[in-house]
């Protein structure tokens, strides 16, 4: 390089521009994500198909299961009781009180953007169990002595779809709060609040098995790719990508904390 008449050097020509790793790694993460959403997204699928097409192995399984349950459950009042504290805990009306005030909370200590994924979440998992049930329309159990009356429709079970999206909403939000020796134990209490909640609906006889199994799908896939967005846009704001593992923000801890005052300053730039 020739220096110019007055001795400086000339500025260099700026190199062409190429995707750098972060880019690179962007793009692998968002296949990542898209392939897991399909992996949860096509067993619902096959289940869906399957009701449909009322294959004869399912039906089966899923009427002796109803038969065998209901029938231990009229000779046993005791279980009937803890069946019903189960099924009420993953109502409708359970988590939308449980998932408002999350809002609410998140709104008050100015965390806009996760008080958007959970309403977003729930609000949209609600919506589209209803219209799967509407599509689907497959009528509830039949049995003589029934334990509960609920209405509409029985595919999916929308208790077992609450249920996974809002336990694990939960966990997404507040595991940043958690030291990391607590945050497996509330898995694993998340998963068995989840899976006994599946369980007391077949148990009174409110749904099938595969009511309660594409409930479960369901919402994992649908909470899954709220997560997917979530992480997408955590990255245009130039923040890392989610990892479920230490939450949606970790870098809102002190935040998210209901012991602290709230107004410590995150670890990454900006407003969540």
């Amino acid at each position: 390089m020739q220096p110019t008449t007055d001795g400086s050097r000339p500025p260099a020509a700026p190199e062409p521009s190429r995707p750098g790793p972060d880019a690179r790694t962007r793009r692998t993460r968002l296949l990542l994500a898209g392939a897991a959403l399909a992996a949860v997204a096509v067993p619902f699928v096959l289940l869906l198909v399957l009701v449909e097409d009322r294959w004869a192995p399912l039906a089966e399984a899923d009427q002796n299961a109803r038969d065998a349950l209901h029938g231990y459950a009229l000779g046993h009042p005791a279980f009937v009781a803890v069946m019903r504290v189960l099924s009420d805990s993953g109502s409708a009306l359970a988590w939308q009180v449980a998932l408002g005030l999350v809002v609410l909370w998140l709104l008050w200590r100015r965390l806009w953007r996760l008080a958007a994924f959970v309403a977003v979440t729930g609000i949209g998992s609600s919506l589209l169990n209803t219209a799967v049930k509407t599509a689907v329309n497959r009528p509830r159990p039949l049995v003589d002595h029934p334990l509960v009356h609920p209405p509409g429709a029985s595919f999916p079970s929308g208790h077992a779809q609450a249920a996974i999206t809002g336990y694990a909403v939960l966990l997404l939000v507040f595991l940043p709060v958690l030291s990391v020796r607590w945050r497996r134990p509330a898995v694993v209490v998340s998963a068995v609040m989840v899976l006994a909640i599946g369980f007391s609906r077949v148990a009174l006889a409110a749904h099938f098995v595969s009511d309660v199994v594409a409930g479960f799908v369901l919402g994992a896939a649908w909470t899954a790719a709220m997560t997917a967005l979530f992480s997408a846009w955590r990255l245009q704001r130039g923040r890392p990508a989610v990892r479920p593992g230490s939450g949606l923000a970790p870098e809102q801890a002190a935040r998210l904390d209901p012991t602290s005052g709230g107004s410590a300053t995150p670890t990454a730039p900006g407003p969540e």
